[in-house]
């Protein structure tokens, strides 16, 4: 019994977000600490270690804490992987899961961006855990990285992007003038 268990693979969850807005906005946004904050805010979910304000970057930590299940929890993770815009990846360094690495992609598209999530994870607590995962966890959370992706785009389809990239894009950060089509 436990080898089966033993090579179960960790759950995947793969959700595709369609957004009108330059690629280099929707990534920016979605590194960015302070609208990560906004967009998971049915969590309480707020930075309070590591970069706690700003545009996360390669090697960069931040601890995130929450009230999922009506327990509070932290979860500190590290960007791994960092190509702008492409695509940048964290991974978990301690939390509630077992093993936690998401992957957040970005191409352009005839609509502006195609934002893809790959969010692997497992449960701590070996069968139980895998018990979980199948009941309930895994839904829970493509629920919460759907709404947070919903969140995203509409930040960044609205004037609301400005928020949390002003002073990124005053540095170059988003080549798309704020003039046209850009100004929804």
């Amino acid at each position: 019994m436990s080898l089966f268990f033993s090579t179960k693979e960790m759950p995947l969850i793969e959700l595709e977000t369609q957004i009108n807005a330059p690629m280099e906005r929707v990534f920016d946004l979605a590194r960015s600490i302070d609208a990560h904050m906004k967009s998971t805010e049915g969590s309480n979910e707020r930075a309070v270690a590591g970069r706690t304000t700003g545009l996360i970057e390669v090697g960069e930590t931040v601890t995130w804490e929450a009230t999922h299940f009506g327990v509070k929890q932290k979860l500190s993770v590290r960007i791994t992987e960092f190509e702008r815009p492409h695509m940048f990846s964290d991974e978990m360094i301690s939390g509630a899961f077992s093993s936690m690495h998401h992957v957040h992609r970005f191409s352009a598209s005839v609509e502006g961006t195609l934002m893809k999530d790959e969010f692997h994870f497992a449960a701590p607590f070996g069968f139980l855990g895998r018990l979980a995962e199948g009941l309930f966890l895994t839904g829970y959370m493509r629920r919460f990285l759907a709404k947070r992706a919903a969140e995203l785009k509409r930040m960044a389809e609205s004037e609301e992007w400005r928020c949390y990239l002003t002073s990124k894009r005053e540095k170059g950060g988003d080549k798309q003038a704020p003039t046209g089509s850009d100004s929804k």
